[in-house]
């Protein structure tokens, strides 16, 4: 029993050692050299890093100021700070809307990407709109009338190139004018 088992044992060796593939002549005197001259071998035969492109842009803040008048209302604006990405920005604007004698708010939305090409320009992918309140349907009459709404989302979806410090009017017509700026702040 002992000298079966010892076969087996000598028979597997055997085995495993045959799987594994024997080194190469190349392989045995890279080994065989001081781990420094391997090393700096391997070091010459590797690819160089890329750099880090995010790394090398001078890190900064940008302020996007938007300002739309309306033909019949006083100039407004949105100012928000942010970094190169995505913003999103949803709030309630001071007027409202009267429907049976209840106010409704309107909302303002202002959201997209801002995206740097160098520290001059860049990419400006923006929403600016805002929900308006509509009436969908009238019922009763006098004091005790009363009315359903929806409301409706309105608003200017674009990309354009901007110049930083420098303000672009992306909207003229009857109803008013929309212009944005985007100033670049350094940290």
């Amino acid at each position: 029993m002992k000298a079966t088992s010892l076969i087996l044992v000598v028979l597997l060796a055997a085995l495993v050692g045959q799987a594994q593939p024997a080194p190469t002549f190349q392989q045995r005197q890279e080994l065989a050299q001081p781990p420094s001259a391997y090393q700096q071998r391997l070091q010459r035969l590797s690819p160089a890093p890329a750099p880090d492109i995010a790394a090398a842009k001078a890190a900064a803040n940008y302020i996007i100021r938007v300002e739309w008048t309306q033909a019949k209302g006083d100039p407004q604006s949105l100012e928000v700070l942010t970094t190169e990405g995505h913003f999103d920005l949803s709030t309630v604007q001071k007027s409202s809307v009267k429907i049976n004698g209840s106010e409704i708010p309107t909302t303002l939305k202002f959201e997209g990407t801002l995206t740097a090409l160098d520290e001059e320009k860049g990419r400006l992918q923006l929403f600016l709109g805002r929900t308006i309140p509509y009436v969908t349907g009238s019922y009763g009459s006098g004091p005790s009338a009363s009315s359903s709404y929806s409301q409706m989302s309105v608003g200017l979806d674009s990309t354009f190139l901007i110049k930083f410090g420098k303000p672009d009017i992306i909207q003229d017509d009857e109803s008013g004018q929309i212009s944005v700026l985007v100033k670049r702040v350094k940290i």
